[in-house]
């Protein structure tokens, strides 16, 4: 076998600086098993050219040699080459209508895929994810978008000095800024226009993790879903609150009687309706952190929005829908942002979208590649992650029949192509190609 491993440039936008593996890790694989890495050249990479050549790796502009390929984000249809294999988040698996035709060129030119998001262990943990870092990075430019948008209401309070995850560049640097604003907080008060004021998240994986992270640093106090009327009533302007939000406290049986019942749930979504209109009164942010598809009820609805607007019943000022599923859980997410302009704002009578956060309505902040903010942290772990199936990868002959690879577990369940052909567990995809 070759033993070569290609790395692709990102070219998403002028925002998408990550890398697979960093510097460091190449050089450790190189030495510890032979490996030899071909880097394509990028100007915006956070790691500069010169920092893989010096750790023993070749960079060159045309990588279409490489037998493995490794990305971050979708590749454009005219990059694949014939017979090789890809690794990268290719968003294909519910069947998403805008990358189909990357996936079909995939299977004309007999490719290979390996999706990431299904790397996962035999209990169906993920093994290789970036959900921490868009957790910690969406959930500060929410605050940084409260910030914006209370001010241009005349209400100056200590978020407006919140900077974008991708002003501060490294986690560390996050939280800290964040603990000084939660400090700020305790002894200052929130204006009583906005007290209390209360941050919702939904869902507890490495997305919601991650948020937690920034809003302990910000000195938030936990509290129940239950609790909410009382903190509504009674609750500190020297406090922020926080709530997370689990499956039966979202959603709910259709059938009356019926109990809530998490395998039932995940297994027959059809069974249950939304009950998220009950906590929405009395949140300020919510923080959307959870996975979702067409299957699954939704959290929040522009009929919803609409009626709690027109009855002045809306105390909801941001929502950092982290999960970004356009159209999906947070309906009002009518599109995707960027770093540069993260913000749009929703109004909610008339149905329509003005980008930035000025205007009558509820802020959404969209971000479809959160984890690029923080660049240098969030390439580090994913690649700490990665690097111990790089040996394997660079070792397997992909033309082998597909019972003859020898992939270890966590690939083989993330094999989606095979020489072109969708493996067995992602043969539902045929139906949206």
């Amino acid at each position: 076998m070759d033993n070569v491993i290609g790395i692709r440039r990102e070219d998403k936008n002028v925002w998408e600086r990550r890398a697979p593996l960093t510097p460091a890790q190449v050089r450790r694989l190189k030495r510890d098993y032979g490996i030899r890495f071909v880097i394509q050249h990028s100007e915006i990479r956070i790691f500069r050219d010169d920092e893989y050549r010096q750790a023993g790796a070749e960079v060159k502009d045309d990588i279409a040699d490489c037998p493995v390929v490794l990305g971050i984000k979708e590749m454009p249809p005219d990059f694949f080459r014939a017979n090789k294999t890809y690794l990268f988040f290719a968003h294909v698996v519910k069947g998403q209508p805008h990358n189909m035709g990357m996936l079909k060129k995939m299977m004309e030119l007999n490719c290979s895929l390996i999706d990431y998001e299904r790397v996962t262990d035999e209990a169906g943990r993920r093994l290789i994810f970036f959900g921490r870092f868009a957790g910690i990075a969406g959930t500060v430019d929410t605050l940084a978008g409260l910030g914006k948008k209370l001010a241009v209401s005349g209400i100056i309070t200590p978020f407006l000095d919140v900077k974008l995850a991708h002003e501060y560049g490294r986690v560390e640097t996050v939280i800290q800024a964040v603990a000084g604003i939660g400090e700020r907080i305790r002894h200052q008060g929130l204006p009583e226009r906005i007290a209390p004021l209360v941050i919702g998240v939904t869902g507890y994986g490495n997305v919601a993790r991650g948020a937690g992270e920034v809003l302990n640093a910000l000195g938030a106090t936990s509290i129940q879903p239950a609790d909410l009327p009382e903190v509504a009533r009674s609750g500190s302007p020297k406090t922020v609150y926080q709530v997370v939000f689990k499956e039966e406290d979202m959603f709910a049986p259709k059938e009356p009687g019926h109990k809530f019942d998490l395998k039932e749930y995940f297994t027959k979504p059809e069974l249950y309706r939304s009950r998220f209109f009950e906590h929405l009164p009395y949140l300020s942010v919510l923080l959307n952190c959870i996975y979702w598809d067409s299957r699954y009820p939704r959290l929040v609805t522009r009929a919803y929005l609409r009626q709690a607007s027109a009855r002045d019943q809306l105390r909801l000022l941001i929502i950092g829908d982290i999960s970004c599923d356009i159209e999906g859980s947070i309906e009002p997410t009518v599109k995707a942002t960027n770093p540069g302009e993260p913000f749009f704002v929703y109004h909610p009578l008339k149905g329509t979208v003005t980008d930035g956060v000025e205007g009558d309505g509820l802020v959404i902040m969209a971000i479809d590649n959160l984890p690029c903010e923080l660049a240098i942290d969030s390439s580090d772990e994913f690649g700490q992650a990665l690097a111990p199936f790089i040996p394997v990868l660079a070792q397997t002959d992909f033309i082998r029949e597909l019972d003859r690879l020898g992939l270890p577990g966590p690939l083989r369940r993330a094999l989606i192509l095979h020489q072109g052909r969708l493996t067995p567990d992602y043969q539902y995809i045929k139906g949206f190609i």
